[in-house]
């Protein structure tokens, strides 16, 4: 395994806090609107490209146009919905990666989220030109995760 030394993760620029910042404000703002279901504002977030990849808990689209159209006729993600462990990694300036795990109120299983970010407008467009390129999101029996949830909360 090829280790990451303190001065090539340095040259990476790897969570530089201001980047973080703007990664992370627009996941928030993904996560407000999966939560009312702004239809609208994920499809802003989401690349409009072919090479956008989604898979999901029960369902795959490749490309903007199929992310759109199973957003218009999804159900909407349960109120109740909490994240855990969310975690932030930028690389450079452009380039992000965002995981998290979720429960809800209407399953006993526990998700994960899986998003890759990029910069691919300008820094003055909406949310910083950060963008969703790629996500993943499952769901897995893992009650002891949830019991260490509940142990938190």
């Amino acid at each position: 395994m090829m280790k990451t030394s303190e001065s090539t993760r340095d040259k990476a620029m790897i969570n530089d806090p201001a980047i973080v910042a703007e990664v992370t404000a627009a996941f928030e703002a993904y996560e407000r609107a999966l939560i009312d279901n702004d239809v609208a504002a994920m499809n802003v977030l989401f690349w409009d490209a072919p090479e956008t990849v989604r898979y999901g808990i029960a369902e795959i689209q490749h490309g903007g146009e199929a992310i759109r159209a199973w957003r218009e006729a999804c159900a909407p993600v349960p109120k109740s919905r909490r994240r855990h462990r969310t975690v932030v990694t930028t690389f450079g300036h452009d380039y992000a990666t965002v995981s998290t795990e979720f429960t809800s109120d209407a399953t006993p299983l526990v998700g994960r989220q899986m998003q890759t970010w990029a910069r691919l407008g300008s820094a003055d467009a909406v949310y910083g030109g950060w963008i969703i390129v790629a996500a993943h999101v499952s769901l897995i029996d893992a009650p002891d995760v949830i019991a260490a949830y509940e142990a938190r909360a």
